[in-house]
């Protein structure tokens, strides 16, 4: 089905947004409805407004009102990228959990009264699949979602996951596409992780060198965008080709490792969350601990989308782009270890 009229939430983020104003630049697309209580980046906004065929609608999809919105402007497909961990800070939790998560029912309640949707597209993160010793070493989409004992972001991605798979029986004849996005990075983006790796000193768990893998912002972008237009649905892990391992991240960053016990790592974390410096939450020690790395294959030869950066080149990208000054010279940390391993 190609898509006419589309809703897009979240648009005061920057998928939401850049995603809102790469689809009113598509001529096939009619109307573009962008929807969040915040309005987006001025430049994003500008973009939008400059089409003349799209528009930012104030609204709080917490509200049943967002019903009205769908169905009064008979949206055909709705984009659901507000799923956030932002912002940080414990105290902001609860209002989070929120809008994650009721804000979710209420947009999937309102998609399931409006005979006019026909595509829903679901911007969820692969931190679904927790992270631990005991989980597969590359995870697929038929890993099923974790019943998570924490209280953050990933659980919340759970339950929303969770209505998804309601409302798709529910409404079977609504495509559904669900993007389990690995942890995003670049120079362009504002995360729990690039402000982690801006850190001069990083701290990590003592004796655990975890995988990442990392998906590219802009190649999160693309997938959006091509999950709305593309007829194929389910559900779609997507991440960059490759892994690096946490110490060579910190690294090629040109920061300094400051490994702490994990029994510490609650105590780091409050300090950080406390200095509003990086909200670093149970879920993200857990991922510090053992990593995650999803297969994409699907997202290749299904989907029909590879990712134009790889792990690697994703991070360095960020490094770069965002201008971060080495507090040490990589080359020297790589002296040092040959020195020490007697490879001189």
């Amino acid at each position: 089905m190609t898509p006419r009229i589309v809703l897009v939430t979240g648009v005061g983020g920057h998928l939401g947004g850049h995603l809102a104003a790469r689809l009113a630049a598509d001529p096939s697309i009619e109307r573009v409805l962008g929807v969040d209580t915040v309005g987006p980046h001025r430049s994003v906004g500008e973009v939008i407004a400059g089409t003349g065929r799209a528009e930012f609608v104030r609204a709080d999809i917490r509200n049943p009102l967002i019903a009205r919105v769908i169905t009064s402007a008979e949206v055909d497909t709705v984009v659901h990228a507000s799923l956030t961990a932002n912002p940080p800070g414990p105290a902001r939790r609860s209002a989070v959990k929120e809008m994650n998560v009721i804000g979710a029912m209420q947009l999937l309640a309102a998609c399931q009264r409006a005979p006019s949707v026909r595509k829903l597209v679901v911007k969820s993160t692969a931190a679904v699949y927790g992270a631990g010793a005991r989980l597969p070493a590359v995870l697929t989409e038929d890993d099923p979602p974790r019943e998570l004992s924490s209280s953050g972001y990933a659980k919340d991605a759970v339950e929303v996951e969770g209505y998804v798979r309601g409302f798709a029986r529910r409404r079977p004849d609504v495509d559904v596409t669900v993007v389990r996005l690995t942890n995003l990075i670049g120079p362009r983006v504002d995360t729990v992780l690039t402000r982690y790796f801006a850190l001069p000193v990083v701290p990590t768990v003592l004796g655990y060198d975890p995988r990442l893998q990392l998906l590219h912002s802009e190649d999160a972008l693309a997938i959006l965008e091509r999950a709305v237009t593309n007829p194929v649905s389910g559900v779609f892990n997507a991440g960059g080709d490759g892994v690096l391992l946490l110490s060579q991240a910190i690294r090629r960053a040109g920061r300094i490792p400051f490994p702490v016990p994990r029994a510490a790592m609650p105590t780091a974390g409050r300090l950080l969350r406390g200095a509003r410096v990086v909200d670093f939450s149970p879920d993200h020690v857990h991922y510090l601990n053992h990593g995650r790395v999803v297969d994409t294959t699907r997202l290749r030869t299904v989907f029909g989308f590879t990712p134009r950066w790889t792990t690697r080149q994703a991070f360095d990208d960020y490094v770069h782009g965002s201008g971060l000054r080495p507090v040490i010279d990589p080359s020297v940390i790589e002296r040092l270890e040959r020195a020490v391993a007697g490879t001189r």
